[in-house]
């Protein structure tokens, strides 16, 4: 439930963006289809005079897809791989099971126990074996628990117990009891988060000069922008024609919006490659949008369209 909770904050804003232009284009269409578009023009009031409530309403929207974008969806990018991260560690250290050896590849360790304490998660009868090359260390101890380091260090703390170090019969051969002794069993490093530039932070990101990054940053401050012109989209594209069927529109819309994204990745993957700066690609993806947006208003605004054959004088 938290991997799928965090999935949907880090994918809302494009899921808000959908919602938004859905809902303006499906309003206008009704009244479209109610006649009451016809009452709207006949009282004196243009297409563009749906710019300012809609916008009014389209706002809190068009702010909570900014804050998403730029700072809660890396969040939660980065406590899904955090979460991942316990997950899998849990699963790990779920296999030490009574009676059965665990081998730890990453400490070089083999760990056997006889019974957990499921109320407090003390173990008891403990044996530790290295399988470092360098030296063999076996360890023994009566009890023992797991810990987690702040530093992000998992250690098995044993207690009451014996450590052999060497070779028996040998020279260098050397034993020793002691009360309390910790034995990290999997370092920080190796519990470090995989790489994931969906999960940097966007300050960060700003401050970067690589083009992976300005190409992260690019996408981030895309989504916000087109959710902003394709509500603008949406009001000549809710005009209906009963010729066409009352869900053109609709699909209009749709294409619309798939179009845009789909060229917004493709700029994103040039951004990356350095093929365009990342000025360049916000103003090229963008106001080539904006343009098509006027040029909308202006074809329902127009007399006759572009595409109307002229009148016999």
């Amino acid at each position: 439930m938290c991997l799928l909770g965090f999935n949907a904050l880090f994918y809302f804003n494009i899921l808000l963006s959908v919602a938004l232009l859905g809902t303006v284009v499906l309003t206008l269409s009704r009244w479209y289809r109610d006649s009451e578009m016809i009452v709207w023009f006949t009282s004196g009031q243009g297409l563009t005079a749906w710019l300012k409530p809609i916008l009014w309403f389209a706002s809190p929207f068009l702010l909570a897809i900014a804050v998403l974008s730029l700072w809660l969806s890396p969040w939660a990018e980065q406590r899904r791989l955090e979460y991942e991260r316990q997950l899998e560690s849990r699963e790990e250290l779920s296999l030490l099971a009574p009676g059965l050896f665990k081998e730890f590849q990453r400490a070089k360790l083999v760990v056997f126990i006889e019974s957990i304490n499921s109320f407090d998660g003390t173990i008891r009868n403990i044996f530790l074996h290295s399988i470092d090359s360098e030296k063999d260390t076996t360890t023994v101890a009566r009890s023992g628990r797991l810990e987690d380091k702040p530093n992000g260090d998992r250690f098995i703390v044993l207690e009451d117990g014996r450590r052999y170090e060497g070779k028996a019969g040998t020279t260098d051969f050397r034993s020793a009891e002691f009360g309390h002794l910790g034995r990290r069993i999997e370092p920080a490093e190796a519990r470090t988060l995989p790489a994931s530039l969906k999960a940097v932070p966007t300050a960060l990101l700003i401050v970067g000069g690589g083009a992976t990054e300005r190409a992260e940053l690019f996408w981030r401050i895309s989504v916000p922008i087109s959710a902003f012109l394709l509500v603008l989209l949406a009001i000549p594209l809710s005009y209906v024609n009963p010729r066409v069927g009352r869900s053109f529109n609709l699909l209009a819309a749709v294409f619309a919006y798939m179009l845009y994204f789909n060229c917004l990745n493709i700029v994103q993957s040039f951004v990356a490659q350095g093929r365009l700066s990342f000025v360049a690609g916000l103003l090229l993806i963008h106001t080539t949008a904006a343009s098509v947006v006027v040029a909308l208003f202006y074809r329902r605004l127009s007399v006759f369209g572009w595409f109307s054959r002229r009148r016999p004088a």
